[in-house]
């Protein structure tokens, strides 16, 4: 028995099922714009985003108290959970490796790492002001 209702199942269901939708259509979109750099934008773009957006909304809901349990369940465990995606990060820097091209596999690593960190902190640093 998990220590979950039903209420907050559901809201991590439906905040999934957006969060997921929402990054299809926008890795998509970036990775369109950019195939010729054979790197995978539309991934970093979405993980930015989304470190960016669990930063601003920590530090809004810690400094403001504006975001209930159930609110902060749906948005940072559904949305952001399922809009961030760390596996295909790892499955595309993997393929990177693979083909031989060290450099934009370190790079992808890197950038993810480096930006997701510091998105994360000037998001929260935003929500706190």
């Amino acid at each position: 028995m998990t220590p979950y209702g039903l209420p907050q199942l559901l809201w991590v269901g439906v905040g999934g099922f957006l969060g997921s939708i929402s990054r299809f259509v926008m890795a998509g979109l970036f990775n369109r714009f950019s195939p010729a750099l054979g790197f995978p934008v539309g991934t970093l773009t979405v993980n930015i985003l989304g470190c960016l957006l669990i930063g601003l909304l920590h530090g809004l809901a810690e400094t403001r108290s504006l975001l209930g349990t159930d609110i902060r369940i749906f948005l940072f465990i559904g949305v952001l959970g399922g809009f961030t995606t760390y596996s295909t990060f790892g499955f595309e820097s993997l393929a990177l490796l693979k083909d031989g091209a060290i450099l934009k596999a370190s790079a992808n690593i890197i950038l993810h790492v480096f930006l997701g960190l510091s998105a994360v902190w000037l998001g929260d640093f935003l929500g706190r002001l």
